[in-house]
């Protein structure tokens, strides 16, 4: 059985109701952005935290 014989018969012909499993790939979401911005600030802070305790310290 091919994958696309699979997903073909789980839903019936004439549904009313949208797909909610959605198959395959679809648009990408604009507002997900990658981890490199958390990254950033948790470095930034690192830093942050390391130039004050050589200051006062």
């Amino acid at each position: 059985m091919a994958s696309g014989d699979f997903y073909s018969r789980d839903r019936p012909e004439g549904s009313r109701l949208p797909e909610d499993r959605p198959r395959g790939g679809g648009p990408e979401d604009p507002r997900q952005r990658g981890t490199w911005p958390v990254w950033v600030v948790v470095v930034l802070l690192l830093l942050v935290f390391v130039v004050l305790t050589i200051l006062l310290g």
